[in-house]
């Protein structure tokens, strides 16, 4: 049917037109698809109306189905279940949605699924189910845990879900396959209606069709992609320091440019500034307070381990327009709609293309509006990476997500979560679980591997009732434990975090969340900040840090393990790309069409040349220094902290067998140091042998100590597949007692099951995961098709010089301060 003539587009298209608006054309695009019963995926700037391309859709079908009764009918079941990644977007998706269906004078009801729902409501919507019910992944996994689920689908009509970009490559998005798959079959099963629609809704991504065919896998339908042909506009205004400082090291430069931030923000009607870690969002939110007093109570803070009601009440304020500022982190990175958002600056290297984006649409959130983000840069360096992202916004290059196979873990504790509900039976759900992306290669051995787990504890565990969770009665796959079922439910997820403990006040009242490992370090009387305030440690018990207001003025900002982001391969290729600009200095001065970024940080290139070499991008340069620390051998590949990790531990490995020397290293994104207290043999004669494909995986399992980083990710994995609980009915496990059960259990399997899936999985995530072993291979490749540079400058150049300074925190056995020490070594370079 021509999605024109019928009666939910012309009511549509009345109210648009009623409030000066009308649809865009991949808007009425994904509409006729819906109307057709067809699934698929929508791609679209943020911004620029994805969410009503698709729940409009779903209005729009609902009317043309009751064309006389669509005001009046009610209590219809559930009609689209909306599946979102964060809390935050619950409330605001929900908001919208309920505008709409009151202006068009409809009976639905939009329900809210999470970790915040109250007892209550969950009560109601078991009773009745709401039309619309926005969920998160984990809590769908909740609800297929309870008995009869299936009921509360027979009437669905469509899931979405949203920022499937997100979700996809994380083991987040495999429970979302797992559960499309359940929810399609148990329809195909009661033969009563055709299967729910899919449809996913995606901003930045690379890979799009892959995007596509992960999502409707289970459905086994080709589906379409609707693209909006529209380009967001988007400023990127680099904040440029006066002075630029020849000897960078990361981190510092940030701060002192806050004098410059200020008048942004009062130019601004509102202002998000992105900082990339928890710990340096607290030093600018006390910074831009002690600069400007004057913003007390018109800024915030809002980031994950900040006190949930709070992080609500910035969210309400800002939508709102009450604040001027909100310094946050990638909390407020998702699809939250926040109109009043005009500008947004981002605080350090974002790391990659899609996020950068991602960031920028923050701001001028609506179709026609100019989104502006400012670039502030943490050291000189990274004001290259801003001119490296403005040519990769120009050419579109967006960042890839790689799809997530045979997560065991998640398969695992799925298992777990259906026999908790109705029970189920092998034979068809194994049908199920391989229609999806994640599981279709799943062996029918490995599927008998897990059931055996479940059922008997596996090859290494069988002596051991704890690990025999699922019974099996009549053929049907049960568990009958009410504890077991329980402590359960209490750990559905696949977030695997340090355990967090809660801050309260002496006097009452939460202040936020506290990674264990942290606040084990203080003492009773040390002070640290917190949610933007000073606080003062006085005891720990039960799980609750107890704290009181502290008025020192030197306060411990808290350090998350979330701070370890990675440069992506895309980033890094314009990095490189960028250097090219550069690569003959004297170039530099005269040219009009040179980046202002470039432009600005000429008199360091020309240090750099003189000194030493500008590296092209098909080149690699090595630089050999020595101070009386040792001896340095510099590398460059321009690939990121975690490629930089695994590689500098390859070449350790390979120069250790031309000379048996020790090596401390030191890494960021540009390159990596390995530092020895004798010379290093590496020159013309042996350095591209060094960089050779040849053995490389033997060479990584002998270089890097894989089995103890799998053993740190095994538990990670053995959490989600239930074999340790992170919560049980009344208690909490503290982090290093996780840490002693998943180390031994590691053992007993490498012992006598060592061909155990999650074993294998466990080492295949270090592979994939942690040393990105696909890009480092593709590194090796590349640096094999460069020429190789080696230099010996004089002294310390400004290339190497942060990656020294980042050394320093490695090994200091010297009493003077970090910081004191790294400004006397620029002192004495600059006078030199």
């Amino acid at each position: 049917m021509k999605l024109y003539l019928t009666p939910g587009y012309q009511c549509i298209a009345s109210w648009l037109s009623a409030k000066g608006h009308h649809a865009f054309p991949f808007q009425e695009e994904a509409w006729q698809h819906i109307v057709s019963s067809k699934s698929g995926l929508v791609n679209a700037p943020t911004g620029c109306g994805k969410t009503f391309s698709v729940f409009l859709g779903s209005v729009i079908r609902f009317i043309n189905q009751h064309p006389t009764d669509y005001k009046s009918k009610s209590k219809n079941g559930l009609q689209l279940l909306w599946i979102t990644p964060l809390r935050a977007l619950a409330k605001d998706i929900g908001r919208a949605m309920e505008e709409v269906i009151e202006e068009l004078g409809m009976s639905w009801t939009v329900g809210i699924r999470n970790g915040d729902t109250t007892q209550a409501e969950r009560a109601r919507q078991k009773k009745q189910l709401p039309e619309v019910l926005i969920i998160t992944p984990e809590s769908l996994h909740l609800f297929l845990a309870q008995k009869g689920y299936a009921d509360a689908f027979k009437n669905l009509q469509l899931i979405a879900v949203d920022e499937w970009h997100e979700l996809m490559g994380s083991k987040r998005g495999v429970q979302v396959e797992l559960a499309i798959s359940r929810i399609v079959n148990s329809h195909r099963k009661s033969m009563a209606t055709k299967p729910p629609m899919i449809w996913g809704i995606s901003a930045t991504i690379g890979n799009l069709s892959d995007a596509k065919d992960v999502l409707l896998s289970a459905i086994r339908e080709e589906g379409v992609i609707v693209k909006a042909q529209m380009k967001k506009q988007i400023v990127v205004e680099s904040v440029l320091p006066d002075e630029i400082e020849n000897y960078p090291w990361a981190g510092h430069l940030g701060i002192k440019l806050i004098h410059k931030v200020i008048p942004i923000i009062e130019q601004s009607k509102t202002t998000l500034i992105f900082i990339n870690t928890r710990g340096m969002s607290e030093r600018w939110y006390q910074e831009l307070l002690n600069h400007a007093p004057e913003f007390a109570g018109a800024i915030a803070l809002h980031h994950g381990s900040i006190e949930q009601e709070l992080r609500l009440w910035v969210e309400e304020a800002l939508h709102t327009a009450k604040l001027k500022a909100v310094v946050c982190t990638a909390s407020l990175d998702l699809g939250v709609d926040f109109r009043p958002v005009e500008t947004v600056i981002q605080v350090g290297s974002p790391k990659g293309v899609s996020r950068f984006l991602q960031r920028a649409g923050r701001s001028g959130h609506s179709p026609d509006a100019v989104s502006k983000i400012y670039f502030l840069p943490t050291h000189s360096l990274e004001l290259v990476e801003a001119a490296a992202l403005k040519n990769a916004i120009d050419e579109e290059l967006i960042e890839s997500k790689e799809p997530m196979l045979l997560c065991f873990d998640v398969l695992i504790q799925y298992l777990n979560t259906l026999a908790i509900s109705d029970g189920f039976k092998p034979e068809e759900i194994f049908a199920e679980v391989k229609s999806t992306y994640c599981y279709r290669d799943l062996l029918q051995e490995e599927w008998e591997e897990v059931l055996k787990f479940l059922t008997e504890g596996g090859k290494a565990l069988q002596q051991y009732d704890d690990y025999k969770k699922i019974e099996v009665i009549d053929g049907l796959y049960k568990i009958t434990s009410r504890r077991i079922a329980m402590q359960h439910r209490l750990n559905i997820g696949t977030i695997v975090s340090d355990a967090m403990l809660k801050v309260r006040m002496q006097s009452g009242g939460y202040v936020g969340v506290i990674e264990e490992y942290f606040i084990s370090r203080l003492e009773p009387g040390d002070c640290f900040t917190l949610a933007g305030r000073n606080l003062e440690l006085l005891q720990i018990k039960d799980m609750t840090v107890l704290v009181k207001k502290s008025t020192s003025k030197k306060t411990i900002v808290p350090s998350w393990n979330g701070g370890r982001m990675s440069l992506t391969a895309n980033l890094g290729r314009k990095l490189r790309e960028t250097f090219n600009d550069v690569a003959d200095a004297g170039k530099i001065m005269g040219s009009k069409n040179q980046a202002p970024e470039l432009v600005h940080l000429s008199s360091l290139f020309q240090l750099q040349q003189q000194l030493s070499h500008i590296p092209k991008d098909n080149e690699l340069l090595i630089e050999h220094h020595e101070s009386k620390d040792g001896y340095h051998l510099l590398v460059y590949p321009f690939e990121g902290r975690q490629v930089h990790e695994a590689m500098s531990a390859i070449l350790a490995y390979r120069i250790g067998k031309i000379a048996p020397l020790t090596f401390s290293i030191a890494m960021n994104d540009y390159g990596f140091e390995l530092l020895c207290d004798q010379p290093i043999p590496v020159d013309d004669t042996n350095a591209s042998e060094l960089f050779t494909l040849n053995d490389l995986t033997a060479d990584i399992q002998r270089s890097v100590n894989a089995t103890e980083m799998a053993r740190r990710k095994f538990r990670d994995i053995a959490v989600i597949g239930g074999l340790i609980t992170q919560t049980a009915p009344g208690e909490q496990k503290k982090a290093r007692h996780l840490q002693a059960s998943a180390s031994l259990l590691f053992n007993v399997f490498s012992e006598y099951d060592s061909k155990n899936v999650l074993l294998r999985q466990a080492y295949q995530e270090v592979f994939d995961q942690q040393m990105e072993e696909v890009r480092l291979r593709n590194a090796f490749t590349r640096i094999g098709n460069s020429t190789i540079v080696i230099t010996v400058p004089q002294k310390f150049t400004p290339l190497c010089f942060p990656i020294i300074a980042d050394g320093l925190n490695r090994n200091n056995l010297s009493s003077e301060n970090i910081e004191d020490r790294i400004r006397r070594m620029q002192a004495q370079l600059m006078k030199d």
